[in-house]
């Protein structure tokens, strides 16, 4: 097996990023945010180097699975082992190769198991060179999250490597919107790296929301679910945002905000069980003040 990788080396000095998609592999968004940024790159005006990775998990891509062979999740598996799993050499592959020579990534994604998300930046925005990129990105939101114990972002951050994870759409799905963000997020990070010009039709962006937290509105009952949140919905603590009822409409549960936020993930599956995740809700950063979702 191998792993496809584009390296464009600009003539002037700078920073090397890497750019990565498809760590799982149903999650086809960030493949052509991937492909449409390198067709803007110009060798010729590149300050620095640009890494591309536009398939991470070679084999779940090409199977349509979102794990590897050995049925692990590769983003749980890094920084992994020369003589692990197959997803953990897949891991110490990249960290070598990849990461390894690179000060700055941007690993994209899309929700999974049926889940739509806002596009939105995740980072380390206590970190003000972190909030600085993100700023950059300029996403209509950006989450301060937490590392994941073997995740690329928790081993590229142990390693002193400032690291965004793009959020935007949908597994095995083309969302034009989260696209275009992607697009437009990462030149603009670039340009903020003075690797590049930012391309005329790309604005600057305006500040993110700053999200402090986040947590799910989950299904109390099994049956079909209407989801009545929108992505970018500002919502109020106790507002309705979905409603759970069985097959014949006998029973009927009513699903509220658990607090106020902004809707940033939403489930799109009709039949749920009980836990099932259906409102992703986010919470405002409390010392960001005079801002609103």
């Amino acid at each position: 097996m191998a792993i496809p990788v584009v390296v464009i080396h600009g003539r002037a000095d700078g920073p090397a990023v890497w750019l990565s998609a498809a760590i799982h592999g149903d999650e086809v968004g960030g493949v052509e945010i991937i492909r449409q940024v390198l067709r803007l790159i110009d060798p010729s005006t590149l300050a620095g180097t640009l890494v591309a990775v536009p398939v991470v998990n070679v084999p779940g891509f090409g199977s349509g699975d979102r794990y590897m062979p050995d049925r692990r999740d590769l983003n749980r598996s890094f920084p992994g082992s020369a003589r692990g799993s197959l997803a953990s050499r897949f891991a110490h592959v990249f960290m070598t190769d990849i990461v390894g020579p690179c000060s700055i990534g941007i690993d994209l994604h899309t929700g999974s198991d049926h889940r739509r998300n806002l596009p939105q930046v995740r980072a380390d925005l206590d970190d003000p060179e972190t909030m600085a990129l993100a700023a950059a990105f300029a996403p209509r939101a950006a989450l301060h999250a937490r590392l994941r114990d073997g995740s690329l972002r928790e081993a590229a951050v142990s390693q002193g490597k400032r690291t965004l994870l793009y959020e935007g759409g949908e597994a095995w799905r083309f969302d034009s919107e989260a696209i275009d963000v992607g697009v437009a997020g990462v030149c603009r990070v670039l340009a903020h790296l003075d690797m590049i010009d930012r391309p005329a039709h790309i604005s600057a962006g305006k500040p993110p929301i700053r999200l402090r937290g986040s947590s799910w509105n989950r299904s109390p009952m099994s049956g079909v679910a209407r989801v009545h949140a929108e992505l970018g919905d500002t919502v109020e603590k106790g507002q309705p945002v979905a409603v759970v009822f069985d097959a014949i409409g006998s029973t009927e549960r009513v699903i509220r905000a658990s607090r106020d936020g902004l809707v940033i993930g939403r489930s799109e599956l009709p039949v749920v069980h009980r836990g099932d995740a259906l409102v992703h809700i986010a919470f405002v950063d409390p010392m960001q003040p005079g801002t609103t979702p």
